[in-house]
């Protein structure tokens, strides 16, 4: 295979549009490169959980999920590319169910926290949602403006949808176990805690 990036900066973007498959031209803030831009947050920030963790298990399976999300990032900008697959779903739920046989059930409400690598997870949990948000607009914004490309329709939006939903579920998890493994205590809320 030859190179697929020969040059770091192209000039193309200096006037705030960015390019997509079929020689097509978006302003910076469009939706659909608003979406694709915060999946690339999401996956850098998976990346920092693995750098933060010495969690062989969780590391491998984040890497994977990295993979996914790049292929998401793909499935938005190139019509002709479908290495995403929405059934990854049952495989997060099953990873999710797997991980949450070593915690205790929660009574309480936690405060992100812990270990270091624990308040990543939590902390792109939360990034983890606002890509969800972003994809409800994405979809909102096609279906008003009665438009789209090839490589966005409704329901490649929903499997992204339910794979993200199912995602944040799952750092959360992550984060709690990163906790228990590390011998962390969890910080419970206290809706009465004044200092």
């Amino acid at each position: 295979m030859g190179n697929r990036i020969s040059k770091v900066y192209t000039r193309t973007g200096d006037n705030g549009t960015t390019g997509i498959s079929g020689d097509i031209r978006l302003p910076k803030n469009d939706p659909l490169i608003q979406a694709i831009g915060e999946i690339d947050e999401l996956n850098s920030d998976i990346g920092m959980i693995v750098a933060f963790s010495d969690d062989v298990d969780i590391n491998g399976q984040l890497q994977g999920i990295q993979h996914d999300l790049f292929n998401l990032g793909g499935m938005l900008s190139y019509p002709q590319f479908d290495g995403f697959a929405a059934a990854r779903v049952d495989a997060l739920e099953a990873l999710i169910d797997e991980y949450n046989e070593e915690l205790s059930p929660l009574k309480e409400f936690i405060l992100p926290g812990g270990t270091q690598a624990a308040a990543v997870a939590q902390k792109t949990r939360a990034v983890c949602r606002r890509v969800e948000r972003c994809l409800v607009s994405l979809n909102q914004y096609y279906e008003q403006n009665e438009m789209g490309f090839d490589s966005v329709n409704e329901a490649q939006l929903v499997g992204a949808n339910k794979y993200v939903n199912r995602l944040s579920d799952l750092l959360f998890t992550i984060g709690r176990l990163l906790n228990k493994r590390a011998s962390s205590d969890e910080i419970m809320w206290s809706s009465h805690r004044t200092t």
